[in-house]
């Protein structure tokens, strides 16, 4: 059974990111009717800052944590099978200043674990997250493409390529909705501005 992951880190529940990424998951239902969507809102995960105590328990061998420590990993051992046991990801990103959205940045670092997600060896860093296809649908208020005046300010992509090609995720589409600031100059309603790129959203689910 294929079974998707359905992350988004928007805390909007109107935002783009998550109209898209719904849609993503509603055609790959339709292609897979008898797969499983696993649906993880960042927004309403309590994901904290990581903190000495945390670290420490990360580093600790698994047969010797405490109590304590193995219910600090909880959060990070449940995200972490979540990627394991999914097929196919598709996650939503809000651009924030550039980058990606804090609460995506605290997914990260819950997931981004030596041992669990990546290994290093003679050969050097591994990652583990292998045979995994993902889909990041990006939504920007302005426009980033190559070649514009702001071309260089896109740093979502290149991140976020990077950390999951770490993690073995070398599969990776990048779906991307371009000035949505616009819509809040009233220069273009929501239906037409969303349309090209709902149909890419729906040819990388198929």
């Amino acid at each position: 059974m294929a079974i998707l992951l359905h992350l988004d880190s928007s805390p909007l529940e109107t935002s783009i990111s998550r109209e898209l990424t719904k849609e993503f998951a509603k055609t790959w239902k339709e292609s897979h009717p008898d797969g499983r969507v696993i649906v993880r809102d960042l927004a309403a995960t309590d994901s904290k800052p990581l903190n000495a105590a945390w670290i420490v328990a990360n580093f600790t061998p698994a047969g010797s944590r405490s109590t304590e420590q193995n219910e600090l990993l909880a959060l990070s051992e449940e995200l972490i099978t979540e990627l394991e046991q999914a097929d196919e990801y598709v996650l939503g990103v809000a651009m924030h200043n550039f980058s990606i959205p804090g609460t995506l940045k605290l997914w990260i670092d819950q997931i981004a674990r030596s041992g669990r997600t990546f290994s290093y060896g003679s050969g050097g860093p591994k990652g583990l997250l292998t045979g995994k296809k993902a889909t990041v649908v990006v939504a920007t208020g302005g426009v980033y493409e190559r070649g514009t005046p702001t071309g260089g300010f896109d740093f979502v992509e290149p991140y976020l390529r990077a950390v999951l090609g770490f993690m073995g995720v070398t599969d990776v589409t990048f779906v991307t909705a371009s000035g949505a600031a616009k819509l809040m100059s009233g220069t273009v309603d929501r239906a037409t501005f969303l349309q090209p790129t709902l149909e890419r959203v729906r040819a990388a689910a198929a």
